[in-house]
């Protein structure tokens, strides 16, 4: 069950659940307020309404706006980090390996919850603990990127990091473009061209003590 799900399911105001959950609950309730309004607009008053509970219940939780900003920053860049570890991880074949990772990041834009918006599109990049995690899970998916590309091509780590962050920053940028447009190009469509588009480029390297796929 999603923090969103888990917040419908626990609105009720008076309702009282172990810390954990309601922990998950007013996360769920931040989201949805933090995506339909970004950060700046939001307010305490707000989440808290839409979990249902007073704001000392909230407060206990969290100390403030911008903790409960950066905890819920923190669940969505684990979440997008281990999608494209799982999707690097999912197979041998170079090829699936490129169109699992890319469809990792269509998947997590797509998400209804809308949580790549806090990690992409946030109104609090200027803020110096938002930007650093920000940073990080691109260079953490980067790096797990990475790891693959040198195993396979020999290619030194700064110029298979450099490839990693290429393909990082392409699927992001396009799964982000194809969902604020409205693409008529269903999801598994877009990403077989986008796919299409990098292997031609990283099949150009060649492999390094594996046979080639």
């Amino acid at each position: 069950m999603s923090a969103i799900e888990q917040t419908e399911a626990a609105r009720p105001r008076g309702t009282r659940l172990p810390r954990r959950a309601r922990r998950n609950q007013l996360l769920g309730a931040a989201q949805e307020v933090f995506v339909a309004q970004g950060y700046h607009s939001a307010a305490m008053d707000d989440i808290a309404e839409r979990a249902g509970v007073s704001k000392p219940v909230l407060y206990q939780h969290f100390p403030g706006k911008l903790e409960l900003y950066l905890a819920l920053l923190d669940q969505h860049c684990e979440s997008l980090l281990q999608a494209v570890v799982t999707a690097l991880a999912s197979t041998n074949d170079n090829k699936l390996r490129v169109e699992a990772t890319m469809d990792a990041y269509f998947a997590y834009v797509e998400d209804e919850g809308g949580a790549f918006r806090l990690v992409f599109e946030s109104d609090l990049t200027n803020e110096p603990a938002v930007r650093e995690r920000v940073d990080r899970v691109s260079l953490q998916c980067a790096e797990a990127i990475s790891d693959v590309i040198a195993g396979d091509t020999g290619l030194s780590k700064d110029e298979s990091m450099l490839l990693a962050v290429g393909l990082g920053g392409v699927s992001q940028v396009v799964a982000r473009y194809w969902l604020s447009s409205g693409s008529s190009i269903p999801r598994d469509t877009a990403v077989q061209l986008l796919t299409s588009l990098a292997w031609r480029g990283i099949a150009g390297f060649p492999l390094h003590g594996v046979e080639q796929h």
